[in-house]
């Protein structure tokens, strides 16, 4: 991408990473920009500062004029395909970069994180609220109780709020086993059926029927959550021509529950308790692991399958015995004999 138009006042050195969050600052003009950082933030990269990465992404977009990415650090490479994300996502927005000044370029960053901190906090406050219910034994009342406006018994101060939370591979109920927790510690609600196996760690991770029910409150609509996906998409999917998961929606959402779950009242990157920043970035780092694209990806189909079940990345299986399966049998057949014939 050329940058030959790129204002000279912009800063000529960049901030620590961008990828991380940043102070909270209001911007108070009503742009598209704020609508498409809502977005943004729950499918593509929630916990960043905006300013900086708009900032580092044109000073990266100069440097690689001489330097291509694959000379820049792990945590450049990543910031930089968020940033380019970001530019593809929304048209016009690299121009608007490059030919702005240095306090337009502020100014639309401010905008996206006022999206995307809005939609954070909107989502934690029905979420709070709404985890409740889904947690519940099935026609029993959670004993002591736990209170959809309060969290403050929340966490591993209830038994079992603390057994969701407990991090897989420990026994919740080991008198011994008191420890402070970390981010990269991944909970059992993680899983399915909340069984954790640690000779195969891939086993029914993030395939929790609670992990769903958030993203449909989320994405689909709170009332899709217990009925039948439709064809028609509604709510934030709809509004913006989501039909598909994305790995970055799945970690959001995750740390979205881990959150309500926990005892924490503000979410913040300074809270040391629930760590939810080290959380969601360890989630991220196995989804983008090459080594791992086989398991992502099919966790990415049962997803699909969960939320999006007639959308083509729902990849449904062909039936054994139709017309179709038969006819790209047939094909593969003749596929491996021309192989054979050339070898």
């Amino acid at each position: 991408m050329s940058t030959e138009n790129a204002a000279p006042s912009i800063p000529s050195k960049r901030t620590t990473s961008a990828l991380q969050m940043g102070p909270c600052k209001k911007a108070s003009t009503s742009d598209p920009l704020i609508s498409h950082g809502r977005h943004f933030g729950r499918t593509v990269f929630a916990l960043c500062n905006f300013p900086s990465l708009l900032t580092n992404g044109i000073l990266r977009l100069e440097q690689m004029e001489d330097a291509p990415l694959e000379d820049f650090s792990a945590d450049e490479r990543r910031e930089h395909r968020v940033f380019e994300h970001l530019l593809d996502s929304y048209p016009g927005l690299l121009e608007r970069l490059q030919n702005g000044s240095e306090e337009e370029l502020i100014h639309v960053g401010e905008l996206i994180s006022k999206g995307a901190a809005g939609a954070r906090g909107d989502d934690m406050k029905t979420l709070k609220s709404a985890v409740i219910d889904w947690i519940s034994p099935k026609g029993m009342a959670i004993q002591p109780p736990l209170h959809r406006n309060s969290k403050i018994n929340r966490g591993f101060n209830h038994e079992l709020t603390g057994s969701l939370l407990c991090p897989a591979g420990l026994d919740w109920k080991d008198p011994d086993g008191e420890m402070s927790v970390c981010g990269d510690q991944w909970p059992v609600f993680l899983y399915a059926n909340h069984t954790y196996d640690a000779d195969d760690p891939w086993c029914g991770l993030l395939r929790n029927r609670l992990l769903v029910s958030a993203y449909k409150h989320v994405f689909t609509s709170p009332s899709s959550v217990d009925k039948e996906p439709k064809a028609t998409r509604s709510g934030n999917a709809r509004l913006h021509g989501m039909n598909a998961v994305t790995i970055a929606s799945i970690s959001y959402i995750a740390t979205q529950v881990r959150f309500a779950l926990s005892s924490s009242s503000v979410f913040s990157r300074t809270d040391t308790t629930t760590d939810s920043e080290t959380f969601y970035h360890s989630l991220l780092d196995l989804f983008e692991d090459p080594d791992e694209c086989n398991e992502v990806d099919e966790l990415l189909t049962w997803w699909n399958r969960q939320v999006f079940p007639t959308s083509s990345a729902a990849k449904r299986p062909i039936s054994a015995n139709s017309a179709l399966a038969k006819i790209r049998l047939k094909r593969l057949a003749v596929k491996q004999a021309a192989d054979l014939n050339s070898s």
